[in-house]
């Protein structure tokens, strides 16, 4: 390993508390990504062997690691969920004045992968429990226009899949897992993202593991691995030439460049390497939260995470559901002048400008919109000390909605 990557290690290691967050002032940031296991060693490794483009040594690492644990047919690592998720509308054919089933209660992209195509979001409202797609009101949403449910599986915990299937099979609409919070949670003993037909996962900053900015889509029905490969290679046959299956590539449908570089497969591989830590460490950090907060939360009327006994989590985040919008943020103010930064989302995309202008007739969903305005999501990230957790948790048992 050259000099230059040894200075660098140290340097980039050092422990929280050695850290400042100057570009926040906060002394607990909301998240914080970190080194779990062989990164600087795989990208230094990576760099060196002159191939750093897609679907080199790492990603194919990255590819066969996830279709073994999860027993996929197969992964393709990408540049983003996002990404991911545009090819599921792609593979779906997605045409103008077609619809898609989906929560109003998740972030932007789940969306925009189909309305790109031309398709019309429903909304449909979510559990006041889990904050999953509403399982019950899902069958009243479907039309004739209707090709594909998207369900979210918010939190990384499992939406009602049996009854979701059930649906789904009924009226032979595809059902795409967007799985960004959920890889490695289960559902009934089974993973989640091997369920539909489809599904998209995120590294992106914030998740348990990641590689900055990255996604990866698994393909559980095997109609779809010949030409998802092609859309992953802009269009072209290039996968079946590397094959030795065809004596030259060419374009031969449509498709983008959804590859990501080697250098940050190499990232990424050394952190699925080491993802039982992560994953132990991350439950540890979510249990202990529960627990402790448990008799404060129930003395001032704040609501803890449901688990469903059917549902293994993914450990991605904690929240709390507030009373009211005033003692959120309320609450979020106490935090900020401890320097800790608590956040909230979504921003209902029925409500949104967007949203408005996109849906056919006013949608109504009620439990989103004032989950909306009592959610608070703490601090939540594998480097968290347990010093730092000690912090947040006397602050907020210092809080009271009284």
């Amino acid at each position: 390993m050259s000099d230059v990557l040894s200075h660098i290690i140290p340097r980039l290691s050092r422990s929280d508390q050695d850290q400042k967050i100057e570009s926040a002032n906060f002394s607990v940031p909301f998240n914080r990504s970190s080194l779990e296991g062989r990164e600087l060693e795989y990208i230094f490794q990576a760099i060196t062997s002159g191939q750093i483009s897609g679907g080199q040594t790492f990603s194919k690492r990255c590819e066969l690691l996830l279709e073994q644990v999860l027993g996929v047919k197969r992964a393709l690592i990408t540049t983003s969920c996002t990404h991911a998720l545009e090819m599921c509308a792609l593979l779906l054919n997605i045409q103008p004045g077609d619809e898609i089933i989906t929560t109003s209660f998740t972030f932007v992209s789940t969306v925009n992968a189909f309305v790109l195509r031309g398709a019309t979001p429903i909304f449909c409202d979510i559990r006041a429990d889990t904050l999953n797609i509403d399982e019950n009101k899902l069958e009243a949403l479907i039309t004739p226009n209707t090709k594909a449910i998207v369900p979210i599986h918010y939190s990384g915990i499992a939406c009602e899949m049996d009854q979701i299937v059930e649906v789904a099979n009924r009226y032979d609409i595809p059902i795409i897992e967007d799985n960004a919070h959920g890889l490695f949670g289960k559902y009934k003993k089974r993973y989640l993202g091997t369920i539909g037909c489809l599904a998209t996962q995120s590294f992106h900053e914030t998740k348990n593991i990641t590689c900055g900015e990255g996604g990866a889509l698994l393909i559980n029905d095997p109609h779809y691995l010949e030409r998802a490969e092609i859309i992953c290679e802009k269009g072209t046959d290039r996968s079946r030439f590397f094959r030795g299956q065809v004596d030259k590539y060419t374009w031969i449908d449509v498709g983008s460049s959804y590859v990501i570089s080697d250098v940050l497969a190499a990232f990424l591989f050394a952190q699925l390497e080491v993802r039982q830590k992560i994953q132990f460490r991350r439950q540890s950090l979510w249990e202990r939260y529960h627990f402790e907060l448990a008799e404060w939360a129930c003395f001032n009327n704040i609501r803890q995470p449901f688990i469903p006994p059917e549902c293994d989590p993914g450990w991605h985040l904690y929240y709390l559901i507030l009373p009211s919008l005033e003692q959120r943020q309320a609450l979020i103010s106490h935090l900020k002048a401890a320097g800790i930064l608590a956040v909230f989302h979504y921003h209902p995309l029925h409500l949104s400008e967007m949203g408005r202008k996109l849906t056919k007739q006013s949608q109504m969903c009620p439990v989103c919109e004032d989950i909306h305005d009592r959610i608070l999501r703490l601090p939540f990230y594998n480097s968290m000390t347990d010093g730092q957790q000690t912090y947040i948790l006397e602050t907020l048992l210092k809080f009271s909605c009284g």
